[in-house]
């Protein structure tokens, strides 16, 4: 939408981001079966730039999963109006903490028993 460009037109960055964070965060629950939490974020690469209109989708690979934390590689990808590909616009390795109801870290649980890494 035209309220998320930045001052040259193109979709602002942290907008795509915020993006790229929701699908990462649903990605990771899903693995831990419970809430998780955003707690780094590395290895960003803006490679192209989204403008109004494009449609934008977000695709998440599973890099590492550790006592507590999920690593997830999400990559945003772009179709633009006048093309039938979709190309990559930017991509980056999220961290994501399992946490329980008091938002404490908490041991990630696979078929009832936790993950030793």
């Amino acid at each position: 939408m035209p309220a998320d460009t930045n001052a040259n037109g193109d979709i602002f960055g942290g907008w795509l981001l915020s993006q790229m964070d929701i699908g990462g965060g649903v990605f990771a629950s899903k693995i831990a079966n419970s809430r998780t939490v955003t707690v780094a974020i590395d290895a960003m690469n803006f490679r192209k730039a989204v403008y109004v209109g494009d449609l934008v989708s977000v695709h998440a690979n599973l890099v590492r999963i550790g006592r507590t934390s999920i690593t997830v590689h999400l990559e945003a990808w772009s179709l633009r109006r006048e093309d039938r590909l979709s190309i990559l616009v930017t991509d980056g390795n999220f961290t994501y903490v399992s946490i329980d109801e008091q938002g404490h870290p908490q041991a990630i649980k696979r078929e009832g028993a936790p993950i030793s890494t």
